[in-house]
C-alpha cells in the first residue's frame, strides 16, 4: 500500500472511529467493503484503540504467539541436531 492510500485510509480509519464520518460516505470515498467500518470500530471498542497495528506492535496474544513459535523453530532444530549425533554414534561404535 503507498504511503498516500495508507494514510487515507488510517484517516478515515479515524474518523469513522470517532464518528466524525458516516461509515456510508467512507465506504463511498474509499471503495471498500460496506463491513469494514463497522470490523474498524468493532475492533477499536475491543482493543486498546490501537489501530493499524504492523510495525511490530503486537497484541500481547499475536507476541506470544511469535515467541511459541520461535521456541518451536529452536526445539525443533535441536531435535534434529540430537538425531543426527545418535546416529552418528551409533554408526561409531559399531
Amino acid at each position: 500500500m503507498s504511503e498516500a492510500v495508507s494514510s487515507t485510509v488510517k484517516g478515515h480509519h479515524q474518523e469513522v472511529v470517532d464518528e466524525a464520518t458516516p461509515k456510508a460516505e467512507a465506504v463511498r470515498s474509499l471503495g471498500i467493503g460496506a463491513n469494514l467500518p463497522g470490523r474498524w470500530i468493532k475492533e477499536h471498542a475491543e482493543g486498546d484503540g490501537q489501530a493499524f497495528r504492523g510495525n511490530g506492535k503486537l497484541t500481547p496474544e499475536q507476541a506470544e504467539i511469535r515467541q511459541l513459535r520461535e521456541e518451536n523453530r529452536r526445539l525443533k532444530t535441536k531435535k534434529d541436531i540430537l538425531k543426527k549425533a545418535t546416529v552418528f554414534f551409533t554408526k561409531e561404535t559399531r
